[in-house]
Formats: structure tokens, sequence, C-alpha cells
């Protein structure tokens, strides 16, 4: 029995990168305040999905960014659909008010044509 390597037979690891590349390590701490307030908010809500932490997520996210820790993104890449979900339901309700009005007038339209 050799002490070396591995035994015969058993399976080799083979280590696949992250899906968004490799980026900088924040070795001068410029978001780490960010980072910092992220940790504990976590261990504020006890690891739950809270949108509050979500949005410090985010502004961490946007630190990197911002000092090219990271690749630029877009927000919904990474996971933030919040405003693209914000822009629909803002677009839903500027259709229905568009709608209400569409309809009122062509409610006066018809009691003006039979009046």
């Amino acid at each position: 029995m050799s002490g070396f390597g591995r035994p015969p037979g058993a399976l080799t690891f083979s280590p696949t990168p992250p899906q968004r590349g490799s980026f900088p390590l924040d070795h001068d701490g410029e978001c780490k305040p960010v980072m910092v307030e992220y940790l504990a908010c976590l261990k504020r809500v006890k690891g739950t999905n809270d949108q509050t932490c979500r949005l410090i997520a985010k502004e961490y996210l946007k630190c990197r960014m911002d000092r090219q820790l990271m690749a630029k993104d877009e927000m919904a890449n990474l996971g933030f659909q919040d405003e693209i979900e914000k822009k629909q339901e803002n677009r839903l309700e500027e259709l229905k008010r568009e709608n209400a009005r569409l309809v009122e007038e062509r409610r006066r339209k018809e009691a003006q044509q039979q009046g």
C-alpha cells in the first residue's frame, strides 16, 4: 500500500469555474462597509430573503461595479428583477388608466348621440 497520491479507482474531481468568471478581491476594503451591513442584515433576518437585505446586496454589487471589482452588468442579470417588475406594474397601471379614460370618453359620446 502506497502512502502517496490517491487510492486506485478513486474518482477524479475537476473544478468548474464560476458562472460569472473571476473577479478581483476587495483588498483595499472599498466596499467592506456595505458588505458588513449586508452580513449583519442576513444575521438579523436569520438568512431569509428579506427585501432590506436584497437592497443592501444590490448596493454592494453596484459598489463593486463602480470600483471595477467586477464587470458591469444589468441588475436584472444579477437576480434583481424588482425594477423590471415595477416598470411592468407601472405600465399596467398606466394602461388601466388609459383604458378607463377611453371607456368614459366612449360613454360620453354615446350619451351625446342618444340625447
